[in-house]
């Protein structure tokens, strides 16, 4: 893929890949803050964030209207990592893309009324995803489980209500002027833009923002799990549901890739082990699934599933041990290792098809390490051997690196 970079005297790094396979052009920008930079009684702000960016800036009341009128599309989301936004554009109108992402990261139009109608959005969305709905809540059981000092600790959404309902303007601001700065950002542009014509613009919009001061980032380490961490919870839920996490690598480990395998080796489709053998053939589950949260610091490797009828939780997860004993016991067969890697080089290829896609994905390799990075993806799933497996699943499926959380229906 060929990639330009440009770092900005402000330091905000650019990036761009041309596509003259589509007349649209993306503008994708991730700034360096997520819940892992939440203080923790202060937590939901990088969300809150997410919101409050389209409630208007310095000198554009309203985001939406000038970008419908170019014929424009944006979203945005927010992890514990990163706050993502982007929009797409008809080439002809690709500098009023370039206009609302600067002005609105050089300063929001702060007020009340934009706060309490955001806060309100933000409120009834925890409401909705966290309280009113079935199983809502694991992850404000399993994180503060399986994690004790890190801000992992704390969903996205953020730990609690009253933290976004008690959240003040001037909060709001200083998180703002700490975290939303040109270099604390990377801006990835792709479609039909030549290099030229992107450098010019995002010098004209983006280099009158000035630098700010971003903390430097000094988060707790989480210590070593030494032992097993169990939670039991009843809820009006219809099914009973097994929650297991394992504490992993962070996303810069060579292991990663090896963690992201098993899980796929685990469940990515109905050839997968477990589907195979606890839903399929045992009918011990009627769903199961294995995922990585990949995650920057260290993160976990997910199992959840629900028991069949007339299987107990102890049972149900009896049935997962055994399954990761293979993994520990035995090496991958080669066949089975290379459909998973051949399952991950079509994502990736297919996936970066799409121009924002790529955009998306240049802007997090940059931020993360190098944008050329995303050419090496394949290389280094498919350096992942057999025998490393075997390694990193004895290393994480020891009982004492579990998290394990019941969550029950009410009788």
């Amino acid at each position: 893929m060929k990639i330009n970079k440009k770092t900005l005297d402000n330091g905000l790094r650019l990036v761009h890949h041309q596509d003259g396979s589509t007349q649209m052009v993306a503008l994708n920008i991730v700034y360096d803050v997520g819940a892992r930079d939440e203080h923790p009684d202060h937590t939901g702000f990088a969300h809150l964030f997410e919101h409050l960016m389209f409630g208007g800036s310095v000198n554009v009341p309203d985001y939406d209207a000038p970008l419908q009128l170019a014929g424009g599309e944006n979203n945005a989301w927010t992890n514990n990592d990163i706050t993502n936004y982007y929009l797409t554009v008809p080439k002809p109108n690709v500098e009023t893309g370039f206009w609302l992402e600067s002005d609105r990261m050089l300063e929001l139009a702060f007020d009340e009324q934009s706060l309490e109608v955001q806060r309100g959005v933000v409120m009834e969305e925890f409401k909705q995803r966290c309280l009113n709905q079935p199983y809502g809540d694991v992850g404000h059981l399993l994180r503060p489980l399986a994690y004790k000092v890190h801000p992992y600790r704390w969903p996205t959404i953020g730990k609690e209500l009253s933290h976004i309902a008690n959240a003040t303007l001037d909060e709001v601001k200083s998180f703002f002027y700490r975290f939303y700065a040109p270099n604390n950002a990377v801006l990835a542009v792709t479609g039909d833009i030549s290099w030229e014509e992107t450098v010019r613009l995002t010098e004209k919009w983006f280099a009158p923002v000035p630098r700010r001061n971003v903390p430097l980032r000094q988060l707790p380490c989480e210590p070593i799990q030494t032992e097993e961490y169990r939670l039991v919870a009843e809820r009006n839920v219809p099914l009973d549901a097994l929650f297991m996490a394992y504490h992993m690598c962070s996303r810069e480990n060579p292991d990663y890739y090896a963690f992201d395998i098993l899980s796929d080796i685990l469940s990515n489709g109905r050839s997968s082990r477990l589907n195979r053998r606890l839903v399929q053939e045992l009918n011990i589950f009627s769903s199961l699934d294995a995922y990585i949260s990949g995650t920057r610091d260290a993160g976990l490797l997910h199992i959840s599933g629900k028991p069949a009828a007339g299987v107990s939780l102890e049972q149900a997860e009896a049935a997962v041990r055994n399954e990761l004993d293979r993994l520990k016991n035995s090496l991958v067969e080669p066949q089975e290792l290379e459909k998973v890697k051949n399952k991950f080089e079509s994502t990736q290829i297919f996936g970066n098809i799409n121009y924002l896609n790529v955009a998306t994905n240049l802007a997090w390799y940059e931020l993360t390490g190098q944008a050329e990075d995303i050419d090496r993806e394949v290389d280094n799933y498919r350096s992942v051997t057999a025998e490393q497996l075997h390694t990193v699943a004895q290393q994480t499926f020891r009982e004492e690196n579990s998290a394990v959380l019941y969550y029950k229906k009410q009788n």
